[in-house]
C-alpha cells in the first residue's frame, strides 16, 4: 500500500510518459515503410515494375496509359521503387488511413494538351515606289 503511494507521487511532479496523440504527433523512424506513391506525369508505362513486384500487387497498362496498385497486396517491398527507370515511384514514410472498402488504386496519365506553336508577329513590308 505504502508503494503505491511512493508511485503516486513521483507521477504527480514528472511530466507524463506518453504523448497527447492526435494533437502531437511522432515523426517516422528513418526507412519506414508506409505506402507507394507513384508520379504518374513521369511514367512511360515500360512495366518494370509490376515484372519486379514478388507480389504481382501492380498492374501496368500501357495502352490506357494506366498504373493501378492494389493496396492489400502489396507488402511494400520497395523493389518496384528501386527498378523504376524514370524514379516516379515513391516510397513515403507515412501511412495510408483505412479504407472502408477494398479497393485498388488506379491511375490514369491525362493526355497533354498539344501545345501550338509560337507565332511572331508579321512585319509589314513597305514597297518602294521608284
Amino acid at each position: 500500500m505504502f508503494d503505491m503511494i511512493g508511485n503516486v507521487m513521483n507521477n504527480l511532479v514528472t511530466k507524463p510518459a506518453t504523448r497527447k496523440y492526435p494533437m502531437e504527433t511522432r515523426p517516422s523512424f528513418s526507412k519506414t515503410r508506409g505506402h507507394i506513391e507513384i508520379d504518374i506525369d513521369k511514367c512511360i508505362f515500360c512495366g518494370m515494375c509490376s515484372r519486379k513486384c514478388p507480389s504481382n500487387a501492380l498492374t501496368v497498362n500501357r495502352n490506357e496509359k494506366s498504373w493501378e496498385i492494389d493496396p492489400f497486396k502489396c507488402i511494400i517491398c520497395n523493389a518496384c521503387v528501386e527498378v523504376c527507370p524514370k524514379k516516379c515511384i515513391m516510397g513515403c514514410e507515412m501511412y495510408n488511413t483505412s479504407a472502408p472498402v477494398k479497393g485498388k488504386r488506379k491511375f490514369v496519365q491525362q493526355p497533354q494538351p498539344a501545345s501550338e506553336p509560337v507565332r511572331e508577329p508579321e512585319k509589314e513590308e513597305k514597297k518602294i515606289i521608284a
